[in-house]
């Protein structure tokens, strides 16, 4: 009996590919946090988890892709303006990047689970 990895391993291989691509986007803000009129972006979690789910059922039969999921970059408004139009505010981005950073752990550990479940299953224990 074949193992159909991607109803084996659910939604957390694509979990982890967004996280990757939202810790880019986080990195490209705070990287350019002294750059005059650099608009901070970001990527919703829930926009990401529609689309992947709406993917899904439209492809129930298609093959498992490791792709990141093509989600819209959206524009951060910022809580205090500065002069030279950067809306980067560094205490705001360090913080979302290491939300994220935990959140990719969860995702990691949660991914781990799930094949240290199908090794055993595959093993016999």
């Amino acid at each position: 009996m074949a193992i159909n990895f991607e109803q084996a391993l659910g939604v957390h291989p694509n979990t982890l590919a967004f996280r990757t691509q939202r810790a880019k986007v986080l990195a490209s803000n705070l990287a350019n946090v002294d750059t005059p009129n650099y608009k901070a972006r970001d990527i919703s979690f829930e926009d990401a988890m529609s689309q992947i789910a709406g993917e899904a059922r439209a492809k129930h039969q298609a093959r498992f892709r490791s792709q990141s999921p093509k989600t819209e970059l959206l524009y951060r408004n910022p809580q205090q303006p500065s002069q030279d139009g950067n809306t980067v505010e560094l205490g705001t981005e360090q913080a979302k990047f290491a939300s994220n950073a935990m959140a990719f752990e969860t995702s990691m550990s949660f991914l781990n689970m799930k094949i240290s479940g199908l090794k055993q299953a595959i093993k016999g224990q």
